[in-house]
């Protein structure tokens, strides 16, 4: 009897830090400073500090929840676990949905910021050529094998964080105070500034998708969600006090980093900049491209979507039929969107995903059914508050945006309906095994 191939765990501790960091910092870092700037004037720096804070819970109650599992499925996985199967089939389908939206953002961003790098990348054909061409590139490589994805993650992760770190290092020994005072805002929105805030640190939930190739996931997944998000607050806080400290009227430009490193540097820094946003964009496309597959393939592996996408590559060990379902879609939703248009809505279905994951931690926690790599100290009142936090956000969504959450939850449950209809009738598969990388 052939055994199938399995996944390969390959990613390391440090790998798995760098793919929850790629996974939040994107291009939005690159324009957020001016639109908080904007809304809070000086005191954005503490606006980034507070949404950090409150986002943080959410991510303490992942830590805990995570370091149960080693099988790939993230939330999805967790939420199945806790409250059965359908909670957690909608979980995974707005998690798909999530990410999927948030690839076809990232393509418009790649394309257009690539455009000012590239001026024919600015035209009708070049943005399609933009996108299929980057998209083709990091499929590629997610095919090849995890290895190589992981390394490619790592280096486009410290490729983005360089001329952050740069505009840290030089920019906070020249904020000034008279630059500070140009800031100011006649009605700041404390609450319009805090929600933006935290849909930028959103995309955490995303990098523990892998634990089915993560070499030792109950041990290190809690490790990387605390470290790699500690590292995150304090980057974008950061960032925010030396973009209002040293740019003036910062909420005017719309590039407010590559800005303020021309402030410090000259017109070489504007340059640097336009780069920075394309590698950045370049870089989270990788991560996507890694970690949203494994999602869809726990999902087919389950029966909820079609189970041609749980197949191994037999060579390669990768996921390579949900590895190249999702690059076409988040392409196709790409081609046909623009950045408005789907990014509010991946927004939304993340704040659900948030709040029934940290449900999972208080259900978790009463069954002691599974032992835990990490145990988070408080934890059930943790998960109240992030429950009341997630909730709040989801209270100030208008109408229409409520309507279009509730159609694509009921999309979701048609489709598991006729995947398992046409289905054989056997028993939902489990996750395979996985092997130790040698």
């Amino acid at each position: 009897m052939t055994v199938p191939p399995t996944l390969v765990r390959a990613i390391g501790r440090w790998s798995l830090v760098a793919t929850i960091v790629n996974s939040v910092v994107g291009s939005g870092i690159f324009g957020l400073p001016a639109s908080v700037a904007g809304l809070v004037g000086a005191g954005s720096p503490l606006a980034v500090v507070l949404a950090g804070a409150g986002i943080f819970l959410i991510v303490l109650s992942f830590a805990e929840v995570a370091s149960r599992y080693d099988d790939p499925g993230g939330p999805y996985l967790y939420v199945r676990e806790a409250f059965g199967d359908l909670p957690g089939f909608q979980v995974g389908w707005l998690h798909v949905w999530t990410r999927l939206l948030s690839g076809a953002a990232v393509l418009n961003v790649l394309a257009s910021y690539l455009a000012l790098v590239v001026p024919a990348a600015g035209t009708p054909t070049g943005r399609v050529v933009a996108m299929v061409g980057g998209m083709a590139l990091v499929t590629a490589v997610n095919i090849v094998g995890v290895r190589q994805a992981s390394w490619t993650v790592n280096a486009f992760t410290v490729a983005k964080l360089l001329p952050l770190v740069l505009l840290i290092g030089v920019g906070l020994w020249s904020v000034r105070d008279d630059v500070l005072a140009t800031q100011a805002v006649a009605a700041p929105d404390w609450t319009e500034a805090v929600l933006l805030l935290v849909f930028a640190y959103g995309g955490f939930e995303s990098g523990i998708l892998a634990a089915g190739e993560t070499r030792d996931p109950k041990r290190d997944s809690a490790f990387a969600l605390i470290v790699g998000m500690l590292a995150v607050t304090a980057i974008y806080s950061l960032v925010q006090l030396v973009v209002v400290g040293v740019l003036p009227h910062a909420a005017q430009d719309t590039a407010p980093v590559a800005a303020a490193i021309g402030v410090l540097l000259g017109d070489a820094g504007r340059t640097i900049g336009g780069v920075a946003v394309v590698i950045s964009v370049y870089g989270w496309l990788t991560g996507f491209a890694l970690v949203t597959p494994r999602l869809v393939f726990a999902m087919a592996d389950r029966r909820e979507l079609p189970r041609w996408l749980a197949r191994v590559h037999p060579r390669f060990r990768t996921p390579d039929r949900a590895i190249l379902a999702n690059s076409a879609i988040a392409l196709a939703l790409g081609l046909g969107s623009s950045f408005t248009q789907v990014a509010t809505l991946a927004a939304i279905t993340r704040l659900l995903i948030f709040a029934l994951t940290c449900a999972a931690l208080i259900a978790f926690r009463r069954r002691s059914a599974r032992s835990a790599g990490f145990t988070l100290p408080g934890g059930p009142a943790i998960a109240v508050a992030g429950i009341v936090f997630s909730g709040w956000l989801l209270s100030t969504r208008n109408l229409a945006q409520g309507w279009g959450l509730l159609a694509l939850m009921a999309a979701g449950f048609v489709v598991r309906a006729l995947v398992r209809r046409v289905g054989d009738g056997a028993a939902p598969i489990g996750p395979p095994a996985s092997d130790t990388a040698r």
